[in-house]
């Protein structure tokens, strides 16, 4: 029976695993659909390629990090319990791998290549990690400090703070270090549309990650018998209200209708096993309206070419996620309890100012050294032909 228990949980976790890979499929078609025509491949390739360094680099750091485990043991002591740390090593490096994915939409159309790759091993393999492992292994002994001092630890299910907001926020210094793309702003003040390439391929990208969004919550109980219908059904409805809320304050534009949903799964993570379904659609009508509103004001006030908004959509709103699991997460408002507001503004800041930090460490080297930008010629020419010798719909454009 116990080998039996463990193979259902090497099963469940793995299926998770392979749902929260085919999210990265979703980041591709995201920023595919919204960047320009000239810009396509670039996209498609820089998640793909920043996959294969985060698992390098998690693999030999960012793991051992986090939990202070490694790999550096024969097969058959791998393989124990049916290999269930390895396929929770799997699961767990899907999440580390959105933190690049998430950035790769923020600095779109004018990074460069190799310099963004670099940039993608140290977050995975260190700043990343160093959060996780405080929020999800009781590093430094942060949590149990917060547990003493507000009855309940920093609460994050499936990743509102740790994996999002710290994504988030790590694109904010790489996107103002990076700078605007040339010509968004105009020297009088005036901001210049860029307008989506490819609407449907933008939707397609929405869709798949919100389909695997589900692997992406329900699976963080990383066992069969943890798993729970609730946890399923608050992302349903915190994706709902994403939606709703993303319709009508953005007037039925495309753009921000299929980031809606994202914004609510985005704000659910945390506390998508703790709250009442209502609750749950509450966090995500806030979530939809916060990344309407501070898109519109990042990029027309502001002056923030956050390309695909990440800075609202996953900062922001997996910041707010943080936050209402410990509101709704209340037995006062029908939630499941043992949940400490307090502890989520600490933890939720904590993450915050480590990404922050990270972010600028990581990015402002690398600006200062090797360079983060394509020149002018080059961004006008565009990241497909420039670094990738090709074209979205290669004709007579290739070049040798």
């Amino acid at each position: 029976m116990e080998q039996t228990s463990h193979a259902s949980n090497v099963l469940f976790v793995l299926l998770g695993a392979i749902m929260v890979l085919a999210m990265h499929a979703g980041f591709a078609f995201l920023e595919l659909g919204t960047v320009r025509k000239k810009n396509q491949v670039n996209a498609l390739v820089k998640i793909l390629t920043d996959f294969g360094v985060s698992a390098l680099a998690y693999f030999f750091i960012g793991y051992t990090v986090a939990y202070g485990a490694h790999f550096f043991a024969s097969a058959e002591v791998l393989s124990q319990k049916s290999g269930y740390e390895m396929v929770k090593f799997f699961f767990l490096l899907t999440f580390a791998a959105a933190i690049p994915a998430i950035i790769s939409g923020g600095i779109a159309e004018r990074a460069r290549f190799h310099p963004q790759s670099i940039a993608t091993f140290l977050l995975v393999g260190f700043v990343y990690p160093f959060f996780e492992g405080i929020a999800w292994n009781d590093n430094l002994g942060i949590q149990p400090m917060l547990e003493t001092a507000f009855g309940a630890k920093f609460h994050d299910f499936a990743g509102s703070v740790v994996v999002h907001a710290v994504g988030g926020w790590i694109a904010l210094p790489a996107v103002l270090l990076l700078g605007a793309r040339r010509g968004r702003y105009t020297k009088d003040g005036n901001v210049s549309a860029h307008p989506p390439s490819n609407i449907p391929f933008l939707a397609l990208g929405a869709w798949i990650l919100t389909v695997g969004w589900f692997g992406f919550n329900v699976m963080s109980a990383q066992t069969l018998d943890k798993v729970s219908g609730l946890v399923a059904l608050n992302s349903l409805m915190a994706m709902v209200g994403g939606t709703m809320a993303a319709m009508v304050l953005g007037k039925n534009d495309p753009g921000f209708i299929h980031n809606g949903p994202l914004a609510g799964l985005v704000a659910v993570c945390a506390g998508s096993d703790l709250m009442h379904p209502i609750g749950a659609l509450v966090t995500g009508l806030v979530a939809g309206g916060l990344f309407v509103q501070l898109f519109t004001l990042t990029q027309n006030r502001w002056k923030i070419d956050d390309v695909l908004g990440v800075w609202p959509l996953h900062g922001l709103c997996g910041a707010w996620g943080g936050i209402a699991a410990g509101i709704f997460g209340a037995k006062a408002l029908g939630g499941m309890g043992g949940v400490s507001l307090a502890s989520q503004f600490i933890g939720t800041l904590g993450g915050i100012l480590i990404a922050l930090a990270g972010g600028y460490a990581v990015y402002g080297v690398l600006r200062a050294t090797v360079g983060i930008r394509l020149d002018a010629e080059e961004e006008f020419e565009g990241a497909d032909l420039t670094i990738h010798k090709i074209t979205s719909t290669p004709d007579r454009e290739t070049h040798w």
